[in-house]
């Protein structure tokens, strides 16, 4: 996994991260009538990024038919899977099964495969306006409602020393910069998270029963190389 660079963004506002080749559609214009702010970047990983765990691969009825076709899709699914915990696809528009006379099994079998193997939640929407209306309260939920941030995978490195122990804190699985943060004021160092019991992980708000043997887990199992 690629490493990941916090946003800063105003308070009550909700920021949307749009690839740059994204900003030709009407989702973008959309977007721009709602209460939030979308911003370009050149994104490595899928077109939409709703928070730091919250990635949106979008594609049109016609796309997906030849992303099976040319084997884009499931290149792109797995990256999405490599960077991000909620991986989302969002497919834009009718007439799917009818797409460049390929065989309705195919595309059943496609779909099947997204959920089942790689699962990944698939969402429908209509048309554009609609796929923006989803991407927001999409976003809504996880910054404002789950109090997630936003960040951008990227190869650049957190600058400051409080600020690369939140990302190597950030990297324990189901914790969020928000909980790391509370994590280091509470053991005050990174070796005592690493060497905590559970029931004093658990006095950490945020962390419950499951998540603390899957931290504990993770830092005392012997490393297995495939």
């Amino acid at each position: 996994m690629v490493s990941s660079q916090k946003i800063l963004k105003p308070d009550n506002k909700i920021v949307i991260f749009a690839d740059n080749r994204e900003f030709s559609s009407k989702v973008v214009r959309e977007l721009a009538r709602l209460d939030c702010i979308v911003k370009p970047k050149q994104l490595e990983v899928g077109d939409y990024i709703l928070s730091d765990r919250v990635c949106i691969e979008r594609k049109s009825s016609k796309d997906f038919v030849s992303s099976i076709l040319d084997q884009r899709l499931f290149n792109q699914l797995v990256n999405l899977k490599k960077n991000f915990e909620k991986p989302i696809l969002i497919i834009e528009g009718g007439k799917l099964f009818s797409e460049r006379n390929v065989h309705p099994n195919a595309v059943r079998g496609a779909l099947t495969s997204i959920a089942i193997d790689y699962s990944i939640p698939i969402l429908w929407t209509e048309n554009e306006k609609d796929t923006a209306n989803m991407l927001y309260w999409i976003a809504r939920r996880e910054q404002s409602d789950e109090e997630r941030s936003i960040v951008i995978r990227g190869e650049k490195k957190p600058p400051t020393l409080g600020e690369q122990q939140e990302f190597l804190i950030a990297g324990l699985p189901k914790i969020n910069t928000k909980i790391a943060k509370r994590l280091l004021n509470h053991f005050e160092t990174p070796e005592r998270i690493f060497t905590a019991k559970e029931d004093d992980l658990k006095k950490v708000r945020g962390i419950g029963d499951k998540l603390a043997k899957t931290i504990r887990k993770i830092l005392t199992e012997k490393y297995k190389k495939k």
